[in-house]
């Protein structure tokens, strides 16, 4: 099974009640599309992959490249997700620090509620801890746990560690239906940068090493953690051209703002919603339906809601309401036996992807941010600092700061 690595900086600090409500409105709502959709085997398998991981956080308005993104995501998912678990058939157990204690008494409860055998999902939710934390030794201790099972017994495990020494973290994800043993080749990925040797006595052909394990500490380790594709998340907190497909980037902007590729039926269902509000509904159509090769640029998604820092823009908090809003509102009509909104929905990110080809990228993706930062404060721009302002008002607030700041030094 192949695997993937990349650096993801540790981030600390409190995610703000004002968006961490609306995370888990809009991942609750975009669970449950992925659901009706295409199944509850589909959400764990998109669950196990980190690229699309990754972009689900960026489209929650989560900061695109930090640790932060699966702590604070799980928490949302699981608080949404298990108010309707039993319609939903998706259970979210764990989490970050005394959480994840919690996890076997929690799949007990849904066991006895379900009649799934509780027995075997502690037996995995342990072992795959065990293995992650012990087995594979790579200089990060896990502070988070996250299992999540279907009422049909398939499952899907988020963990995450941490290494104080260099301030990073690795994610780690499984994926019972790929499992064929947890001691030789478990997971979907490892995601996390590869700081030298690793010593993984889960590789397949680390058989002997199994079986003399005592031994090792007295041996040179002989069987590493196989490097095949790597996702680098780089220091920088700003998001950068670089960091983004500029063409699939455009194609979106030109759904949004010039209609391209929409046909009459989903620009009538659509109709009220501003280029603003459309720009986020391709990003969150993307992440419902878009194949695993969509997610390769997670940074892209941020370009739905921004990010709680500021970067790549605040939070448009007006625009991350209409958003949950339009998706609930085909979620539930479709419910009904009316998919209308929900194909339109889907035909968003589909004209999207049919501009790609023709698309010529151009070199305004700094006037396109700062476009977004200058319009902020309109769609009501939120970020851990404060309110967004108009640019001259924020402009007059620097200056008067700076002359308070003058004032205190005589």
């Amino acid at each position: 099974m192949p695997r993937s690595y990349a650096d993801m900086p540790l981030h600390y600090g409190q995610v703000p009640a004002w968006l961490y409500t609306r995370m888990g409105l809009l991942g609750g709502a975009i669970t449950e599309a992925v659901i009706a959709q295409y199944g509850k085997a589909a959400f764990l398998q998109r669950m196990s992959d980190p690229f699309w991981f990754q972009a689900l956080g960026c489209v929650l308005g989560m900061d695109w490249h930090s640790s932060g993104i699966t702590t604070s995501v799980m928490g949302a998912l699981k608080g949404a997700v298990n108010k309707r678990s039993q319609e939903l058939g998706i259970y979210i157990c764990g989490g970050k620090g005394r959480h994840s204690k919690e996890t076997p008494a929690e799949l007990i409860r849904i066991a006895e509620r379900t009649g799934l055998n509780g027995d075997l999902l502690v037996r995995s939710s342990k072992l795959s801890a065990k293995v992650d934390n012990t087995a594979i030794q790579d200089g990060y201790q896990l502070y988070l746990h996250s299992f999540i099972v279907s009422s049909d017994g398939d499952w899907a495990v988020i963990q995450q560690g941490m290494n104080d020494g260099n301030g990073m973290a690795r994610r780690y994800h499984w994926h019972s239906p790929t499992l064929t043993s947890f001691v030789e080749e478990p997971h979907t990925f490892i995601y996390g940068a590869n700081e030298g040797q690793i010593i993984n006595i889960t590789d397949k052909q680390a058989d002997t090493t199994r079986a003399g394990v005592l031994q090792l500490a007295k041996e040179d380790p002989k069987f590493l953690l196989p490097e095949i594709k790597k996702l680098v998340m780089p220091s920088h907190h700003d998001v950068q051209a670089k960091d983004v497909d500029i063409k699939r980037l455009g194609s979106i902007l030109a759904v949004a703002y010039e209609k391209e590729g929409l046909d009459m039926e989903s620009l009538l269902l659509l109709e009220g919603l501003g280029p603003r509000t459309l720009q986020s509904l391709v990003l969150v159509s993307e992440v419902i339906h878009g194949t695993p090769s969509r997610f390769e640029d997670p940074a892209r998604f941020s370009f739905a809601h921004g990010g709680k820092d500021g970067h790549p823009f605040p939070v448009p908090t007006k625009v991350y309401d209409e958003t949950i809003h339009t998706l609930q509102t085909a979620v539930e009509r479709s419910k009904l036996g009316i998919s209308d909104k929900n194909d339109a929905i889907k035909n968003l990110s589909k004209a999207a992807q049919r501009l790609e080809d023709s698309f010529k990228p151009n070199d305004n993706f700094g006037q396109l941010i700062e476009r977004e930062r200058n319009d902020s404060w309109k769609y009501g721009g939120r970020t851990v600092f404060g309110k967004a302002l108009p640019a001259k008002q924020e402009n007059k607030d620097r200056s008067q700061k700076r002359n308070d700041t003058q004032l205190k030094l005589f």
